[in-house]
Parts: structure tokens; C-alpha cells; sequence
């Protein structure tokens, strides 16, 4: 037997009528999300089955096919004049044959011996054959004395010695020489003895 709310106070809802509103609600939600989730790939699956309903039923006309048999038989492009086998390593080819190098010309120093244009240099001069066998000290200077080992030959700083060196400087226990054209420069050390027993 069911009471009356007393007067000032409102009903309560009773809670298997809540109990239900929400059972509703839970359902209609899962529906919907279900819907929204698969929407896309079955509308995506349909495509294939319409395409393949479509290559699959029916007879197909021989007249679409485009076999070319005569294709098969060509070379394939790239391979004419060798034969092709898959199963071959790769060999590379020989290298190039070394490229000859010109040989390097001569280094020329730009001395007196020859110029500095490439060209080449001319053989120094033979050595001054003469032994500097002494030194007398006069009142007009210093007098050197050489020999070749059969003529004794003297000269100062500057004299031509033998009409072919001239006699550079006269230390005293060396002398500077040179060929009279300044080629042949050379220092001849004081060796008195060299020439004695010939």
C-alpha cells in the first residue's frame, strides 16, 4: 500500500525507474560509438567486394586481353651482342694502361756555368792544373809561385798566370784562380811538394 509524500516535501524518484534511464543511456552510447567506429571501413570494405563481384562474375572477353607472345621473343634491352647471366658476379674492367710522363727537364742554377732559361748547362771547365808552391812578400806586394811540375811561373793579385788563369786573390796558404772568361773559380791550397820526384 503505497504512502503519500506528506505535504512540503517532494517525491522521490523511485530507483528501478533510474535504474532503467541509465541502462538506456549505457546502450544508446555503445550503439553509437560502435556506428561512428565501423562506419568507415565498411563503407571502405564494400569497394572490393563490388569490384571483385565485378572481375569475378561474368565471362571475360578475349578481345580485352593484350598478350603479346611476339614480345617475349625480342632481347631485352641492353643485353644485344653478349650473353646475360644472372648467377655471375659483377667483374670490372681492367684499368687504364699508366699514362707516360714526359721526363723532367734539367735544373739549371743561373750561374756563370749557364743560363737560367731551361736550356742546359755546359760542363764546367778541367780543374787549374797548377800547384801553389809559395809566397814572397816584396815592397811591391805579394808574388805567388806556381808550378805545373815542369815551369815555375809567378804573378800578383790580378796578373794572368800562363795566358789562360787569372790569379784572384793570394792568401797565405791558399790561393783563389780562375779561367781568364771567370769560369772555374777554385781555391788551390799551398802544397809545395806535390811536384817533387817527377
Amino acid at each position: 500500500m503505497e504512502t503519500e509524500a506528506p505535504a512540503g516535501h517532494p517525491a522521490r524518484p523511485r530507483p528501478a525507474l533510474l535504474i532503467a534511464l541509465a541502462v538506456v543511456v549505457g546502450v544508446f552510447l555503445v550503439w553509437w560509438v560502435l556506428q561512428g567506429k565501423s562506419a568507415v571501413p565498411v563503407a571502405s570494405a564494400s569497394k572490393p567486394r563490388s569490384q571483385s563481384a565485378k572481375t569475378a562474375g561474368g565471362p571475360i572477353d578475349a578481345a580485352e586481353l593484350d598478350v603479346r607472345l611476339e614480345a617475349l621473343k625480342q632481347p631485352a634491352p641492353g643485353t644485344t651482342g653478349g650473353v646475360r647471366n644472372p648467377f655471375r658476379f659483377y667483374e670490372r674492367p681492367p684499368p687504364p694502361p699508366p699514362v707516360e710522363k714526359p721526363p723532367p727537364r734539367p735544373i739549371t742554377t743561373g750561374t756563370r756555368e749557364g743560363p737560367l732559361d731551361g736550356s742546359v748547362a755546359p760542363p764546367p771547365p778541367p780543374s787549374i792544373p797548377l800547384k801553389y808552391i809559395g809566397l814572397m812578400e816584396t815592397g811591391i806586394g805579394k808574388i805567388a809561385a806556381f808550378s805545373d811540375c815542369r815551369v815555375t811561373l809567378r804573378g800578383r793579385e790580378g796578373d794572368i798566370i800562363d795566358g789562360r788563369y787569372r790569379l784572384v786573390r793570394i792568401g797565405a796558404e791558399s790561393v783563389v784562380m780562375e779561367y781568364v772568361d771567370g769560369r772555374g773559380r777554385s781555391t788551390i791550397r799551398m802544397s809545395g811538394q806535390d811536384c817533387a820526384g817527377r
